[in-house]
């Protein structure tokens, strides 16, 4: 019998409660250029914030190599004796699990060189990018920034692979430092995804271009809060959102079917003005594909800091025994610590409010600087 149960709608209460599901954002061009900045989370980032772990020392020590790497992007450019082209420009990698700060890190580097010098996204958001403005017009104007920082780079097509291959190069011979953070190394981006060997060529040309900076450790969220606890009672998740300002309230299956509608590169604008998000009726996913597009949107409503409140059966189980053993169980992982976090601070906004009566309409603090 298959583990998977049918996700069938629920009821939601009979009050106006905005939900996601009404949501069809449409970003324009200028937004897609403008929103290439480091996300509300990782806002104030800096290294001296980011808590290198004396248990492992490639903390510290990817943390020293990154504030060299911000001294050679902003000091003034020296050029090779005799010739008219620049010294090779950095072009570093973030290796390591999830949750032992590489997002912290990279924002890190973006602040020290100067956030309006660098273009910071995710690999979603560049990949739509090109799709938005071509390929040549992406170039010119990422080829003015002095950092290209891509958080998150995981290839998950042949498609995306050459795209990506093709601007790393052109912004490196164009001047352009590049930093990238990922739970795989470059020479395995691909690997139990799609034919790798097919695109070899084109995976190490990529792998070759970066230093690759390993960070070890362990998941600071699971070290600082607690994200096994039990979910919420469908009814207890709606009446926790009914009369909150801007939050929203979604039947979980309705709203993974809805994701499918709108382009991954849009999901932080689905999230525009949203305080917290309930969910009812959580259960496991059906399918990959549905999968990947959950772990987008729990990466945005961690970028922006919006606390969820989990009905049905929570994060457990979300992901199947087989997805977490697959070629994107890294994702999944990351999306499982990332959610469960979130979970934990809505819980707590939710028990603030039946201890003081209030509505609470922003998350609480994180521990440890937000590493991630």
């Amino acid at each position: 019998m298959s583990r998977f149960r049918i996700l069938r709608p629920v009821q939601i209460p009979d009050e106006q409660v905005p939900r996601l599901v009404d949501r069809f954002p449409q970003v324009p061009t200028d937004r897609l250029l403008a929103q290439l900045v480091p996300p509300r989370h990782f806002a104030h980032a800096t290294f001296d914030g980011y808590l290198a772990s004396p248990d492992h020392p490639s903390q510290a020590q990817a943390r020293g190599r990154l504030r060299e790497v911000a001294h050679e992007i902003v000091r003034p450019a020296r050029r090779r004796w005799g010739r008219a082209r620049r010294e090779p420009v950095p072009a570093v990698y973030l290796d390591g699990g999830f949750g032992v700060g590489k997002t912290h890190l990279l924002a890190s580097l973006a602040h020290a060189v100067g956030v309006e010098r660098t273009a910071y996204g995710t690999f979603v958001e560049f990949t739509h990018l090109v799709g938005a403005l071509g390929f040549a017009a992406t170039v010119d104007a990422l080829a003015a920034r002095s950092l290209v920082a891509i958080d998150e780079f995981e290839l998950d097509d042949p498609g995306d692979t050459l795209i990506v291959t093709r601007l790393v190069r052109e912004l490196a011979d164009r001047g352009v430092a590049v930093a990238a953070t990922s739970n795989t190394l470059p020479e395995s981006l691909g690997e139990g995804r799609f034919a790798a060997e097919d695109f070899l060529r084109e995976i190490q040309a990529l792998a070759d271009r970066f230093e690759v900076l390993r960070i070890d450790g362990e998941d600071y969220r699971h070290r600082a809060v607690r994200t096994d606890e039990p979910p919420l009672a469908d009814a207890d998740v709606a009446a926790a959102v009914v009369g909150r300002p801007g939050a929203t309230l979604d039947d979980f299956a309705a709203l993974t079917a809805h994701l499918a509608q709108v382009h991954p590169s849009r999901f932080g604008a689905l999230l525009d003005d949203v305080p917290l998000v309930g969910l009812m009726a959580v259960g496991p996913v059906p399918d990959q594909d549905v999968a990947l597009r959950l772990v987008v949107l729990v990466d945005r409503l961690y970028d922006r800091d919006v606390p969820v409140l989990l009905g049905g059966t929570g994060e457990h189980g979300l992901f199947s025994p087989a997805m977490l053993r697959g070629g994107y169980r890294k994702k999944y992982y990351r999306a499982l610590s990332r959610l469960g976090a979130l979970a934990e601070e809505g819980r707590v906004l939710v028990e603030q409010a039946a201890a003081g009566g209030e509505h609470p309409a922003a998350g609480v603090d994180r521990p440890a600087a937000g590493q991630d």
